[in-house]
């Protein structure tokens, strides 16, 4: 039972050190203007697959927003801001620049779409699914549907 309770603190432990590098790692070179490794000149417009369509939300309700929100606060706010319209202290300098969540285009995907597009990543933005859990991930999306103008 102890060991079970240690791997799973240090599994936590890892996941958030690896989110703190990729976050970071990502302000610092921005600082510095380099950017371009990451966006590349024009990336064209952010479409999930269609079988992302088809994902289904696993999870709902005021604890899975909560959670959502939480995960956002320490993960999201530097690029997306704390509103949600991508006006983060990075995300002002991304190219493209950090999603608006609370755009119309944005809250117009299905749950799929937006589930893909956080474990997947593209550019500057990390995929998290190696460092969210797939709930995580589920909160996320429930937390950004509250967001919409």
């Amino acid at each position: 039972m102890l060991v079970l309770l240690n791997y799973k603190l240090n599994l936590i432990v890892v996941k958030t050190l690896l989110s703190f590098v990729a976050i970071a790692g990502s302000v610092v070179l921005m600082s510095f203007g380099i950017t371009s490794n990451f966006t590349g000149p024009d990336q064209g417009k952010w479409e999930a697959p269609a079988s992302a369509k088809e994902l289904k939300n696993s999870r709902s309700g005021a604890e899975s927003v909560a959670n959502g929100k939480s995960i956002y606060t320490t993960r999201c706010v530097v690029c997306h801001g704390t509103s949600g319209k991508g006006d983060g202290p990075a995300g002002k300098s991304l190219n493209p620049p950090a999603g608006d969540h609370t755009s119309a285009a944005v809250q117009a995907q299905t749950d799929g779409e937006i589930f893909w597009k956080i474990s997947e990543g593209r550019g500057a933005m990390v995929g998290w699914k190696l460092i969210l859990s797939e709930q995580d991930r589920w909160d996320l999306v429930n937390y950004i549907r509250t967001l919409k103008q």
